[in-house]
């Protein structure tokens, strides 16, 4: 299967990679979603008037899949409502006015941890989902039988251009990571840890190589720099040579993956018992006039984010959550920092404009991008054609949406977007079945 070996080189422009993390401070009010992860919204738990602290359960988990969520700032809950988010859909949101002080929650200890179960019931109290963008609960990951994990691989990746927030992880939160790990490898009897970082990431490499000296069962495997590296099926078979099959998960192949940064928060969790409360975040662009690695409270809009930079040098065309491979289009700036975001992009009018298209001419290196080797010119046409048949066959739904198409076709064709709609129609299909067998 060599066409996993497949993918593109991006530009970098990682501007912020040798900056740590400044705190943002001052905030005055932060809006939190009950929709900040991969299924269902969390359940408020406070009322408009009622006083909170950094750290206070505020909504609960709904379900199985789902998280719970907690006042990043201390202060007075002054409004529940609903907003929009980047999905285009509305979830209730709790705006907390902040006090300026920002008081721990006085009731927070460190959990008392002595069994997997005991571990799993403080990842889902630490409200941590995956941190890399996926946003799927972390607890959820972690409710396996432990005989099935053969490898744990965490995700060091970082392979979209512009964001180091997770890199800046590995050279300054390895304690975090280390503690974790330390209980994970012991609940879970993982003998096997692979911390998958692309080569390009020097200080990254040499941090996690020096964590690893101190324990067993943890190597680091260096990666070259092609895109899309962090993606799941490409990091599981560069890292073990394992394929996972179409609608299956890692765990089907004996793997769990975790992003460094989602294990390094576990590890404060479990140190702390401080939950989930703030995110250290790349913004860059080339509308923001000092790019910066930050540290701000989840709620924070992105208008006090990028106030903080000092605001924009021209003003954006695009304001993107993540990066501009993968990153999804915000609707304004008062959109908040969620806990899945790592990065907030502003791009400017030029690296934002659109390129002209022109008539596909075959060339078929939209094919040899592909990290799954996808025919995207061919899903192209079956899309215009409504063929949903020949898009089951060409896999439609086997692609990861990550760009590699569009980036390197030379007539500009919207090969992603038409992938994105072809899944939907998918989708819809699927649905009306559904509805006609009753």
């Amino acid at each position: 299967m060599s066409f996993f070996l497949h993918g593109i080189h991006v530009p970098h422009r990682k501007s912020t990679a040798d900056q740590s993390a400044t705190r943002l401070h001052s905030i005055k009010t932060v809006t939190i979603p009950m929709l900040m992860h991969i299924g269902t919204p969390a359940s408020p738990t406070v009322k408009v008037g009622d006083l909170v602290q950094v750290g206070t359960q505020i909504a609960d988990a709904v379900g199985v899949v789902s998280a719970p969520i907690h006042a990043s700032v201390s202060g007075k809950v002054t409004k529940i409502a609903d907003v929009l988010l980047s999905t285009g859909s509305t979830v209730p949101a709790i705006t907390i006015e902040s006090d300026g002080k920002m008081t721990p929650c006085e009731s927070l200890q460190a959990p008392t941890v002595n069994s997997r179960e005991e571990l799993v019931q403080a990842i889902r109290s630490s409200g941590v989902v995956g941190l890399g963008g996926a946003g799927f609960p972390t607890h959820v990951k972690w409710s396996v039988d432990p005989s099935r994990i053969e490898e744990l691989i965490i995700n060091g990746a970082e392979c979209e251009p512009y964001i180091t927030s997770d890199s800046l992880t590995m050279t300054e939160r390895s304690d975090d990571m280390e503690f974790a790990l330390r209980i994970l490898q012991t609940q879970f009897s993982i003998k096997r840890v692979i911390i998958g970082i692309e080569s390009n990431k020097k200080k990254a490499i040499e941090a996690m190589k020096e964590m690893a000296s101190r324990m067993e069962g943890v190597e680091v495997t260096v990666l070259p720099p092609i895109y899309p590296q962090g993606g799941e099926k490409v990091l599981v078979y560069h890292t073990t040579k394992k394929i996972i099959p179409t609608g299956k998960l890692p765990i089907d192949v004996g793997c769990i993956v975790c992003n460094c940064t989602t294990i390094a928060t576990i590890g404060t969790y479990l140190k702390t018992g401080m939950p989930l409360v703030e995110k250290c975040i790349t913004v860059d662009g080339g509308s923001v006039r000092h790019p910066q690695n930050l540290i701000v409270p989840i709620g924070t809009s992105l208008e006090d984010v990028f106030a903080f930079c000092g605001g924009f040098t021209v003003p954006p065309h695009k304001v993107l959550y993540g990066g501009p491979m993968m990153g999804v289009t915000v609707p304004d700036l008062s959109a908040p920092i969620l806990k899945n975001t790592n990065a907030v992009i502003a791009l400017s009018p030029e690296e934002a404009r659109l390129p002209k298209t022109s008539a596909c001419i075959r060339c078929g290196a939209c094919t040899n991008a592909c990290p799954f080797g996808l025919a995207p010119a061919q899903i192209l046409l079956a899309y215009k054609k409504k063929d949903t048949d020949m898009l089951k066959k060409l896999s439609v739904d086997t692609c990861m949406l990550c760009g590699c198409c569009g980036f390197t076709c030379p007539a500009n064709r919207p090969l992603v977007q038409t992938n994105i709609l072809s899944k939907q129609l998918l989708k819809e299909e699927k649905a009306k079945e559904a509805s006609k067998n009753g």
